[in-house]
């Protein structure tokens, strides 16, 4: 019947939706962890030495092109991030819109945290010849990444949902990931309030693993998209 072709053409879209969102997001995520890992451990810890100002100016001073490459991948990292977020959208649409949404608007809403603290960055490098308002900057930009991370966290609630939901992945990592909120969530908020609490700090690290986890499974395995009924 012409209705039921109608229909089943309208599915197949929405399949191949899915399935190019799926293909995108495992092009688009191996880069965006490249980039995260470069420019929000990787140059600070290289460059940035706690409590020696001068010896973290002559570091960044020498190694300007890494602390400038550090600026630029971190906003590189955010908006890559936009589109991971948008395509996570149409891959789970399906199962929730709701929750769908609320993902992305928890995850949208960290990029412009982030983006915005990439100036303090930019500052410290500017004030390097002032190295205490140097220090001050590079603290600011620290703290920056902690407010960023309670959306990070944030948005993993309803990732994890959707993903325990959808029976693309096993439930279990859907688990994972949810605690994976809690861990960066709460690890924001400790970093706050109580910094030298280093051993819940470091449990509340290992408890964002679950992030990764998804990550890693979604780039070997993939996700099981249900097949399509129709004739």
């Amino acid at each position: 019947m012409p209705g039921s072709g109608i229909k089943l053409e309208a599915n197949n879209m929405e399949k191949l939706s899915q399935q190019s969102s799926l293909t995108f997001l495992r092009i688009l995520y191996p880069i965006w962890m490249v980039f995260g890992i470069f420019s929000i451990m990787y140059v600070p810890t290289t460059l940035i030495v706690q409590g020696d100002v001068a010896t973290t100016a002559k570091n960044i001073t020498s190694n300007e092109f890494l602390f400038r490459a550090g600026i630029v991948g971190s906003l590189i990292t955010q908006i890559i991030f936009i589109f991971a977020a948008l395509f996570l959208y149409k891959l789970f649409e399906p199962v929730n819109k709701t929750y769908s949404l609320l993902m992305v608007i928890l995850a949208l809403v960290s990029v412009p945290i982030a983006m915005l603290n990439t100036l303090n960055s930019v500052a410290a490098f500017l004030l390097v010849n002032n190295p205490e308002q140097m220090m001050l900057f590079l603290n600011l930009n620290k703290q920056g990444i902690f407010i960023a991370s309670i959306f990070w966290g944030l948005w993993l609630f309803p990732l994890g949902f959707l993903i325990y939901k959808s029976g693309y992945f096993p439930k279990i990592i859907g688990f994972f990931v949810i605690v994976g909120g809690f861990g960066y969530t709460l690890s924001s908020f400790v970093e706050l309030l109580v910094p030298n609490f280093e051993a819940i700090l470091s449990a509340l690290e290992i408890m964002t693993f679950g992030e990764i986890i998804f990550l890693g499974w979604l780039l070997v395995r993939g996700a099981k998209i249900p097949r399509l009924k129709g004739r």
